[in-house]
């Protein structure tokens, strides 16, 4: 007897590139990219997660892989006041957690995560980078991508989408330059509504279409996991969304994490991450009596 199928399996495979707790493995990118560094950290692996914050763009993430390599710390130059009448400091290649109450405090806690950052990035053998957008902006006064407008006048930027082949460029000019690196691709399930859907859909299409080049280039360093499709085609339900039915629920997030953990870890490390996180769970619980 046949049954009505109500899902539609992704096979993700397994990776040609794989993480393990022998690694040291820095990841970027978008809120997703945080939610997996966590459960990195949480389960034991020896992770450096968004050391700039979240950042969502192919550009910014290159930039952020450069300034990791380069080490160049950052001076008062790079301080920018917050807008919308915030008294708070940031500079324009950070996410808005980095953001102060004096230029010195942003500066000194900024600088000293750099320092971290790059000396572990110079050690790391392993990369996740995920992509969250293809639209970036740039400051009018003098062309320069930023990470994040921190809520300044929008006025003051231009806004712009890459085109496939230039967001592949970026990627495959930041996997060129450390061919001591191996690298693991995924775009990220969370919508971006401010475009309307067919926008949204332009955009992850751009990031897409780079990702599939950058591997197809180096097959052997680079993996592309498929996060994005494993929601929208296998969980493609909003029982599936956070409550602004824009993120993803803490049940996909755990769900998406075990099919991360079959396509790039081996059986041994599938395993202790599973007793890890057993006893966590254990160390969690409050007896009644």
């Amino acid at each position: 007897m046949g049954y009505l199928k109500l899902q539609t399996p992704v096979d993700a495979g397994t990776s040609a590139v794989t993480v393990s707790y022998a690694d040291r493995i820095t990841v970027l990118g978008s809120c997703f990219a945080d939610h997996v560094g966590r459960r990195l950290v949480e389960a034991g692996f020896d992770a450096c997660v968004n050391p700039f914050g979240a950042l969502y763009n192919p550009v910014s993430l290159c930039n952020a892989a450069a300034r990791l390599a380069a080490g160049v710390p950052f001076t008062h130059e790079d301080c920018v006041r917050m807008g919308a009448g915030s008294d708070l400091w940031c500079s324009f290649c950070h996410h808005t957690s980095f953001a102060r109450e004096t230029p010195e405090a942003f500066l000194e806690n900024a600088n000293r995560c750099l320092e971290e950052a790059s000396a572990f990035w110079k050690e790391s053998g392993k990369v996740l980078v995920t992509l969250g957008t293809a639209w970036y902006f740039t400051r009018k006064d003098n062309g320069e991508t930023v990470s994040n407008c921190l809520k300044i006048d929008a006025r003051t930027f231009d806004r712009r989408r890459l085109t496939h082949g230039e967001a592949a460029a970026m990627l495959s000019s930041m996997v060129r330059r450390h061919p001591e690196k191996q690298f693991i691709f995924t775009v990220s399930p969370v919508r971006h509504p401010g475009d309307g859907a067919h926008g949204n859909q332009l955009s992850k299409s751009v990031l897409l279409l780079a990702a599939e080049q950058v591997c197809t280039e180096y097959p052997e360093r680079c993996a592309y996991f498929p996060a994005y499709e494993i929601v929208l085609d296998e969980l493609r339900d909003y029982r599936f969304y956070a409550e602004d039915m824009v993120h993803p629920s803490a049940q996909t997030a755990a769900y998406i994490w075990r099919r991360f953990m079959d396509f790039a870890m081996g059986e041994a490390d599938r395993e202790r991450v599973l007793e890890t996180e057993r006893k966590l769970l254990r160390e969690k619980h409050i007896p009644m009596h």
